[in-house]
């Protein structure tokens, strides 16, 4: 495809989602899937969101922690390897 062609349908795909996030959003006089928006339920998910950003940081820094372990002892290995006489190779 031509970069003209892939930028209409991309155009044409984002207009029709603005276009229709509307109507759909509006179903139930505009209350959404939730419901009615209280103080209550508003403080609730901003708690959430409070809560779930430090825990995501949490994560990925054990998974950082794990993969730079593996990182290191890896480069340990070569490290080990290149200073053996016996992997030196040549007869």
């Amino acid at each position: 495809m031509r970069p003209s062609r892939i930028l209409i349908a991309l155009t044409t795909c984002v207009g029709t989602l603005l276009l229709s996030a509307a109507p759909a959003l509006a179903a139930n006089g505009g209350e959404g899937w939730f419901g009615e928006t209280t103080d209550k339920s508003v403080t609730m998910v901003m708690f959430a969101t409070i809560a779930f950003f430090p825990v995501l940081i949490i994560i990925f820094s054990i998974i950082q922690s794990f993969l730079n372990k593996r990182q290191h002892a890896r480069e340990d290995a070569e490290r080990a390897r290149a200073a053996s006489p016996d992997w030196r190779g040549g007869w």
